[in-house]
C-alpha cells in the first residue's frame, strides 16, 4: 500500500483473474486440455502466464502459432467440447472479498468488472453470486448490465484490455468521473489499461507493476477513501 493517499472514488473497477479469484489452476485445467485434446504437450509457465491474462482466443492463438490448421481444429473443439461451466468450479475466491464490496456499496461507490474473459464471465457471476454486487460487467466481447432481465440480456461491443474502451463505457454508462476512478488489477495488462484509460490503478498482490497503489487485501482497499 501506499501510505497517506486517499481519493474521493465514484467507482471501482475489478479484474476478474488474480484479483476476484484465483483462478491458476482453472485455467491450467482448461489450456492443458484443449492442448493435450490437439495432440501437443502441456503448457510451460510462459504459456499458462500468457493464457492466464488474454481471452480465450488469444490463448488459442498463442497456443497453436505455428500451425494455422491445429489453431482452426482447436477453435472448433473449444466452440463444440468445451463447456466452461465445468471448469469455473475450480476457481478461489479472494478472501474478504465479498466483505469489501458489501461495504463499498453500502458508500454508494458504483462497482464493475473489467475483464479478458469471455462467455464463461456470465456463469462466474452466476454461481457465485456476484450479481447483487456489481453495476456493470465487461467482458472481451460483451457488456452485461444487471438491471437488464434477464442479467445478460444487453451485450456490448469490447475489445479486450489493455485497449481503454471497456473502462470508457463503464464510465460512461455509470456517469463517474474518469480521475475519479479505481482500477484494481494484477497484471502488466492491468496496469496498461488503467494507464490508458486515465483511471488510478491499484495493484493487487503484485508490488513489481507500476501504481498509485498496492494492496495485498481486499479490505485495504477501503483505506485509500477519503472520508465523506
Amino acid at each position: 500500500m501506499t501510505e497517506g493517499k486517499k481519493w474521493k472514488v465514484e467507482c471501482v473497477i475489478y479484474d476478474c483473474d488474480g484479483v476476484l479469484f484465483d483462478s491458476l489452476g482453472a485455467n491450467n485445467r482448461l489450456y492443458n486440455h484443449i492442448a493435450e485434446s490437439m495432440g501437443r504437450g502441456t503448457l510451460n509457465d510462459s504459456e499458462l502466464h500468457f493464457c492466464h491474462t488474454h481471452t480465450v482466443y488469444e490463448s488459442i492463438a498463442h497456443l497453436f502459432r505455428d500451425d494455422a490448421g491445429r489453431e482452426r481444429q482447436a477453435l472448433d473443439f473449444l466452440k463444440n467440447h468445451v463447456d466452461f461451466k465445468d471448469y469455473i468450479v475450480y476457481l478461489k475466491m479472494e478472501p474478504h472479498l465479498t466483505d469489501t464490496l458489501t461495504r463499498l456499496k453500502a458508500k454508494g461507490i458504483p462497482l464493475a468488472i473489467s475483464t479478458n474473459r469471455t462467455t464463461s464471465m456470465r456463469h462466474i457471476m452466476e454461481r457465485y453470486n456476484l450479481w447483487p454486487y456489481f453495476d456493470m460487467v465487461v467482458t472481451a466481447l460483451y457488456a452485461v448490465n444487471p438491471a437488464d432481465e434477464p442479467p445478460a440480456g444487453r451485450m456490448l461491443q469490447a475489445k479486450p484490455k489493455p485497449d481503454p474502451e471497456a473502462v470508457g463505457k463503464i464510465i460512461e454508462t455509470l456517469g463517474v468521473r474518469q480521475d475519479a476512478t479505481l482500477y484494481v488489477g494484477d497484471s502488466e495488462i492491468d496496469m496498461g489499461t488503467a494507464r490508458s484509460s486515465g483511471v488510478k490503478f491499484i495493484s493487487y498482490k503484485n508490488t513489481g507493476l507500476e501504481a498509485d497503489g498496492s494492496i495485498y487485501d481486499h479490505l485495504d482497499l477501503l483505506d485509500f477513501l477519503a472520508d465523506g
